[in-house]
């Protein structure tokens, strides 16, 4: 009888040992578990596992110079990237050409001066009306002159591609005087289609011709969508006129890539601050972009500059400058 007693007695410490040991281990887990709660709610916990079981086996690399970068892009740091303030020197000859333009009638130079309200600055006045050797460094300052002087170049030096090319294509109307960079000249004396392409001011060797015509085939404009063998504006009469200054002066075909590209940027400056935000929202710096691709239709012409905003992040404020077509 003692015996059974004793076994009954020992059977219950045993039950109760064990329920106690239950509890405590469920009373650790409910602690362990309060403790993830509180400190999930002190501190922020992301987990990520080691491996893609959802795409397990195919494995992705990318090259993080070419990954684009979710951060918005500081404009501010990047306008002075862009837009430096010492301007883009121009590797041209300039000489009298004003005197000689002014002479022939193709700019009056009393309008010419008329569109400044503050005036002409002396160096300004030298290229219209004297002679210039020294070297021309184009600024936001200066940008608008440069742009008429060089449409009235553009415009009046005899060459090819006004006289053979898309302005007298019969495909595109045939008549040059109905564009923008010829009517809308209203500096010269008297007519200003007796001045198209009529003074042989820079003569080019064949290959620099050569040269004038595939690299002004390869720059656009984002006011309009032509490039600038079609140099339908004032933007693109300008350029062309550049284009064949440099390449009397043996500029490299880079070179003058790299010159055009700043400056189209001086005429157009929250354009192309624009798509230097986005190559660098795609981790490219703004120096590093090969200014041929960047003066492509793809990017310059108003279509591709068009598209290529839409898919910007960081979307700067606009700035003012740049885009008229008209005097």
């Amino acid at each position: 009888m003692s015996t059974l007693k004793e076994k009954s007695v020992t059977k219950v410490r045993k039950t109760s040992e064990k329920e106690r040991s239950y509890t405590s281990f469920w009373r650790t887990v409910a602690y362990a578990l309060f403790g993830v709660f509180v400190f999930s709610q002190l501190f922020f916990v992301n987990i990520k596992p080691k491996f893609d079981f959802l795409n397990f086996g195919s494995v992705k690399t990318i090259d993080k110079k070419e990954a684009p970068t979710s951060e918005k892009v500081n404009v501010s740091e990047l306008q002075s990237i862009v837009i430096p303030e010492e301007g883009v020197v121009l590797p041209i000859t300039w000489g009298d050409l004003g005197k000689r333009m002014v002479a022939d009638g193709v700019i009056d130079a009393t309008k010419f001066r008329a569109l400044f309200k503050e005036g002409l600055s002396p160096d300004e006045e030298k290229m219209l009306t004297g002679g210039s050797s020294e070297r021309i460094v184009m600024t936001q300052t200066n940008s608008r002159f440069m742009l008429d002087i060089l449409w009235a170049f553009g415009l009046a030096n005899k060459n090819e591609i006004l006289t053979n090319g898309e302005m007298t294509d019969e495909k595109y109307g045939g008549d040059a005087s109905q564009y923008a960079s010829t009517g809308g000249w209203s500096l010269a004396t008297g007519n200003v289609m007796n001045h198209f392409s009529t003074h042989p001011y820079v003569v080019l060797t064949k290959e620099q011709q050569d040269m004038v015509d595939r690299v002004s085939s390869g720059i656009f404009r984002p006011c309009c969508g032509n490039s600038t063998h079609f140099p339908d504006c004032n933007h693109g009469m300008a350029m062309l006129g550049l284009l064949e200054l440099m390449a009397a002066n043996n500029v490299s075909e880079d070179e003058m890539y790299k010159v055009a590209l700043g400056v189209n940027t001086l005429w157009f400056p929250q354009t192309y601050l624009d798509l230097a935000t986005y190559f660098k929202e795609q981790g490219q710096e703004w120096n590093q972009v090969d200014p041929k691709l960047v003066l492509s239709s793809q990017y310059s012409s108003g279509q591709g500059y068009t598209q290529t905003r839409s898919k910007i992040k960081s979307l700067p404020t606009p700035a003012a400058g740049g885009g008229g077509c008209g005097v």
